[in-house]
């Protein structure tokens, strides 16, 4: 299981089993020294808020020593590959890497060179698969299942590492997927995902217990996918008016940050039918989980050694 695993590097070869006992672990109250002697260090080669800070309060609310390595004043800046930095900090006693970084799949060949166990934090668009466990977790903990469930993902799906992770993971769950957006904004490869596509966010949202927004990644867009900001949010934007077409108990989701009067309006955002400030708190617990799981002693250290899935856990 999850625990005789050495990373965490995607969702896309979880088990739903595996997934399961993930949240399973976030859903008990763990030990607050239960990681104490362990180094955790924290490597962001891109923005972060949220994931960022839940991982480093995780790791301190566990017991483990934290270190923020600022990139930008990296012996990276000088030419040393990622690799050699990885093998430099292990050598100096760290047990565990969070990485952001801006190339899909960077960490899958790497993972098998070190000990230390490394987690994804977000490769460009391909994966951030604690955001989606702790978006699992948000809908376990408001919906009690996930079969059956009209899940909907609107926006930038193409630029988006979420919508795969989340893809994936619901998938394996039970839940029925529909994405939404302007066609080109769908990636090709998403007929192939068992989901539903829908270019129309009013028909989209028929019958939705959950929709996940997000947002436009413009910073990863090399050319214009949307003729202006304007039109998207009078075709995409989600408002009240949208939202009342899905089910009466339908939540709205968004993994952050938001462009308000874009993707989502403030009514909604704040709205009592919003559960993304729950995302946010059950972001630390999903990572406490991820970390306890990794570098818990209940781990044997021989077999986390043997264990190193480089598109697994």
């Amino acid at each position: 299981m999850i625990g005789t695993h050495k990373d965490l590097l995607g969702i896309e070869t979880l088990k739903a089993e595996e997934i399961h006992e993930v949240l399973d672990e976030a859903k008990r109250m763990p030990k607050q020294d239960s990681l104490s002697g362990k180094t955790v260090a924290l490597l962001f080669f891109e923005p972060s808020t949220r994931t960022k800070t839940s991982f480093e309060l995780a790791a301190k609310r566990l017991g483990a020593e934290v270190i923020n390595i600022q990139v930008s004043l990296s012996s990276v800046q000088k030419g040393e590959s990622l690799l050699d930095t990885l093998k430099t900090l292990e050598a100096m006693g760290v047990d565990l890497f969070v990485i952001r970084h801006a190339e899909p799949g960077i960490l899958n060949p790497i993972a098998s060179e070190i000990k230390a166990s490394l987690v994804n934090a977000g490769d460009g668009a391909h994966e951030h698969p604690t955001q989606a466990l702790l978006d699992f977790y948000t809908i376990r903990e408001r919906k009690k299942r996930f079969k059956g469930l009209k899940v909907v993902i609107v926006g930038d799906i193409l630029h988006s590492r979420v919508a795969r992770s989340d893809v994936w993971g619901l998938h394996k769950l039970g839940a029925l997927v529909t994405l939404c957006g302007p066609a080109t904004l769908i990636p090709k490869e998403a007929q192939g995902w068992d989901v539903e596509i829908s270019y129309n966010l009013e028909k989209a949202l028929h019958g939705a217990d959950v929709i996940n927004v997000l947002r436009l990644q413009l910073e990863r867009q090399k050319q214009s996918f949307v003729p202006s900001l304007e039109e998207y949010s009078r075709l995409y934007g989600l408002d009240v008016k949208r939202l009342s077409l899905a089910q009466s108990n339908c939540v709205v989701m968004h993994p952050g940050p938001m462009n308000r009067g874009v993707e989502i309006f403030s009514e909604v955002a704040d709205g009592p039918r919003s559960i993304i400030l729950e995302q946010v708190a059950n972001g630390v617990r999903i990572r406490m989980a991820v970390l306890r799981l990794l570098l818990g002693e209940s781990q044997p250290e021989k077999t986390r050694e043997k264990r190193c899935l480089n598109k697994n856990f």
